[in-house]
């Protein structure tokens, strides 16, 4: 059986021979399936169907359901802010704070408005109840790949007297609110609504606009 993380979900290890390549087929297969179908609905069936292998394969490798779901569903949590990593660290030494917030910004709303991001937040949000120890990772990862990186940069641009925020942890809540909350819930809430890039980019911008205009130290106006 799989290995625990603090979370209770199954780690998946890399595939490095033809076992764990099967496994990573039944992985993909049934991420398809519970993006489609949910937890509930969704069958182990049409996920060995999908992979290619016997139904008794899955349970040898997951156990059952539930913890197919789990494993599946918290290996790729971690994987969603990736991309956004870099742009993070080169907050505190951007030459244009502005420019460099607009863009991370700007670029982490699209990496949630991309569909498949959109289905797995649904998904989670959806089976939180039966699952929360997913709730629990989803915050875990985003606050340490993308709030805790923002708070470092913005703790070292107030000792520098860039900015004045006396509370960086509460300030960086404000920014995300600001600008990637504001399209994240529309689109969660209205998935088929259409958010052009002007829009987003006009968004984006007040809402970085609104956060300096409160935490823009008094020197630097």
């Amino acid at each position: 059986m799989d290995l625990l993380n603090e979370f209770g979900i199954p780690v998946i290890p890399d595939a490095v021979n033809t076992t764990q390549r099967k496994r990573e087929s039944i992985i993909e297969a049934a991420l398809a399936e519970f993006l489609r179908e949910g937890y509930a609905a969704a069958s182990v069936d049409s996920i060995a169907s999908r992979a290619k292998v016997s139904k008794p394969t899955i349970y040898k490798h997951f156990g059952n359901k539930e913890r197919l779901f789990l494993a599946v569903i918290g290996g790729v949590l971690p994987k969603t802010y990736a991309d956004l990593e870099p742009y993070n660290s080169m907050i505190a030494e951007a030459s244009d704070l502005r420019t460099a917030l607009i863009r991370l910004t700007l670029d982490w709303t699209k990496l949630l408005l991309r569909d498949d991001i959109l289905s797995l937040r649904s998904l989670v949000i959806g089976e939180i109840d039966r699952f929360p120890q997913l709730g629990h990772l989803w915050y875990r990862v985003s606050y340490e790949m993308n709030n805790a990186p923002l708070v470092n940069a913005i703790t070292e641009l107030h000792k520098r007297g860039v900015l004045d925020v006396p509370d960086p942890v509460l300030a960086v809540q404000q920014l995300v609110a600001l600008t990637v909350g504001v399209p994240q819930l529309v689109k969660t809430l209205q998935p088929d609504l259409e958010i052009d890039d002007a829009e987003l980019t006009r968004t984006i911008t007040s809402g970085v606009d609104v956060f300096l205009a409160r935490y823009r130290s008094a020197s630097r106006l």
